[in-house]
C-alpha cells in the first residue's frame, strides 16, 4: 500500500466518523451502536497512522517504504506512549 493509499483510507475512515456523528445527533443510530463503530474506526486509523509514519521513516532512513506493512490492531493498540 503506497502512502497516496493509505491517505485515501485515512480520509475514508474520517468521514465515515463524520457520518456516525450525524447518525447518532439525528438518531438514527444508538450512543451503543456509535460507540462501537468508533472504536472500530478508530483502531483503523490508528493502523493507517502507524503504517503510513513508518513508511515515512523508512524513506527517510534510505530504506525500501514499501517493504512496510501494517501491523496488527492489538500491536498498534498495544503501543507505550
Amino acid at each position: 500500500m503506497d502512502d497516496k493509499t493509505v491517505l485515501g483510507r485515512i480520509s475514508e475512515l474520517v468521514d465515515e466518523e463524520h457520518k456516525l456523528r450525524r447518525q447518532l445527533s439525528e438518531g438514527a443510530i444508538s450512543s451503543d451502536e456509535e460507540h462501537t463503530r468508533l472504536k472500530n474506526l478508530e483502531e483503523s486509523l490508528d493502523q493507517c497512522w502507524d503504517l503510513l509514519r513508518r513508511r515515512r521513516a523508512a524513506r527517510d532512513a534510505g530504506h525500501d517504504p514499501d517493504a512496510e506493512q501494517a501491523h496488527s490492531t492489538g500491536e498498534v493498540e498495544g503501543y507505550i506512549q
